[in-house]
């Protein structure tokens, strides 16, 4: 986790990660491609379930992993080069056995504005056949233990 503590979170005890824009990340308009915004979600994710214990060689041991479903990202303001960010992520959805789901707040750092709301969800999928299958045991304990209580989880009205 980053100095991210200071920020005004959507929800309490964010894990977080500092991103600073480079001229790379920007696209033809000069702010920050939504391309590179999937990225630093991705980055994001990886990094909150391994220091929770949900390593890559828990996943290879179990032969099962978290696939994503689901990405909704609402664009609120432009990261531009230059920028220093602070990207938050909580766990804020699980049913026990198949699913995850995992909200995201984007915050630029100079004057503490949401950039970028976001929310993805997961199902567990064997790794050998890429299908849906039961989540192990050790997933459901690191998940359920990291659940965020109040946070968006899954859409149930689709």
């Amino acid at each position: 986790m980053t100095d991210g503590n200071a920020m005004s979170w959507d929800l309490p005890e964010p894990f977080t990660m500092s991103i600073d824009v480079r001229d790379e990340d920007t696209d033809r308009l000069g702010h920050a491609n939504n391309v590179v915004y999937v990225r630093w979600l991705e980055a994001i994710s990886w990094e909150h379930i391994d220091s929770l214990g949900m390593t890559w060689a828990l996943h290879e041991k179990t032969g099962k992993a978290m696939a994503i479903t689901r990405t909704e990202i609402d664009y609120l303001a432009a990261a531009n080069a230059g920028d220093r960010l602070v990207l938050a992520t909580w766990l804020t959805g699980f049913d026990g056995r198949l699913r995850s789901a995992r909200q995201f707040q984007l915050v630029r750092k100079s004057d503490g504005k949401t950039l970028v709301r976001a929310l993805s969800t997961h199902a567990c999928v064997s790794m050998k056949s890429q299908r849906p299958s039961r989540m192990p045991p050790e997933f459901a304990e690191i998940l359920g233990n990291a659940m965020v209580p109040g946070g968006r989880g899954f859409d149930t009205t689709g």
